[in-house]
């Protein structure tokens, strides 16, 4: 764990490094949302930025009227990880679930030392571990041990339920870091869902063997959520027609998906350096707050 620590600590003052000279702005808006939730509705007065109108209660026929809001006085971030077998495919070290594990946990001591509060949701195709947010250098320890100790009890996965949990369960407004492989279907709907209610930041991790998979003929393939061996022509065109479909077009269509419903999307395949990408991703999001 010592070692863990000091690799994580490695990564986040590299981000913070780069953050500070690289842009202007503070690292810690990364985190903030948009720094506003909704408070109440007044009557329209002239000079009122037409955009805060609220037109559901306007259409009521009583007045134009316009939302109000308030300054957040405290961030709340979760984290909702994949843990199914299907996160269980890269070199030892570097799988997908390696990689998620480490972005979460690197993301949690960021938050914390933020003075945000942090809470965790492991998922497969049910429940596998919560940590309450809390705030506090000590719960980021907590996290970081439950997100590496942890022996999850189902092998497959079902994102559906799993978003769908993060919405019931999930009541104020938070920044939901949402990381997957997201090798499964019929979850666009939550995912629109839980974007609209929450600030959602999409962190969709591949390997590169998903999708280049050489003609090797008839080999057997193991599927690691089912536990199950079948054998498959690894030359028809057909087969690798379908694994570029699964693969390649699905991060097309995630992407899109979340950039129809403002939510922040990044991919990342195991065998790259994902500080960079990260950095990425929180100069996205400071210019986000900015604009906002």
């Amino acid at each position: 764990m010592q070692d863990l620590l000091k690799k994580l600590r490695k990564y986040e003052i590299r981000i913070r490094k780069a953050i500070t000279s690289h842009m202007q702005g503070d690292f810690h808006s990364v985190f903030k949302g948009s720094g506003l939730e909704f408070d109440d509705v007044r009557p329209y007065q002239y000079g009122d930025d037409v955009r805060t109108i609220d037109w559901n209660v306007t259409a009521k026929g009583h007045g134009t009227y316009v939302k109000t809001f308030k300054e957040e006085k405290e961030q709340t971030i979760f984290f909702v990880l994949d843990v199914s077998a299907s996160q269980d495919i890269g070199t030892d070290g570097r799988k997908k679930l390696d990689v998620g594990k480490e972005i979460c946990a690197l993301l949690t001591i960021s938050a914390i030392k933020e003075s945000s509060q942090v809470g965790l949701v492991c998922f497969s195709d049910q429940k596998e571990a919560y940590v309450k947010p809390a705030k506090g250098i000590k719960h980021s320890y907590e996290i970081i041990n439950k997100i590496f100790d942890l022996k999850p009890r189902s092998l497959k996965t079902n994102l559906n339920k799993a978003i769908q949990y993060a919405l019931n369960m999930i009541k104020r407004k938070s920044v939901i870091i949402l990381v997957s492989d997201f090798i499964d279907e019929n979850y666009e709907h939550n995912i629109k869902a839980l974007s609209k209610k929450h600030d959602l930041v999409v962190i969709h991790i591949y390997d590169v063997r998903e999708t280049t998979l050489p003609k090797l003929g008839i080999v057997p393939l193991y599927d690691q959520e089912s536990q199950k061996t079948v054998w498959v022509n690894t030359s028809l065109g057909s087969f690798r027609k379908k694994l570029e479909q699964t693969y390649g077009a699905n991060r097309q269509n995630l992407e899109k998906l979340c950039r129809r419903h403002q939510a922040n999307y990044l991919s990342i395949r195991t065998d790259e350096d994902y500080v960079p990408q990260l950095i990425k991703l929180f100069k996205v999001r400071n210019r986000m707050v900015k604009i906002g």
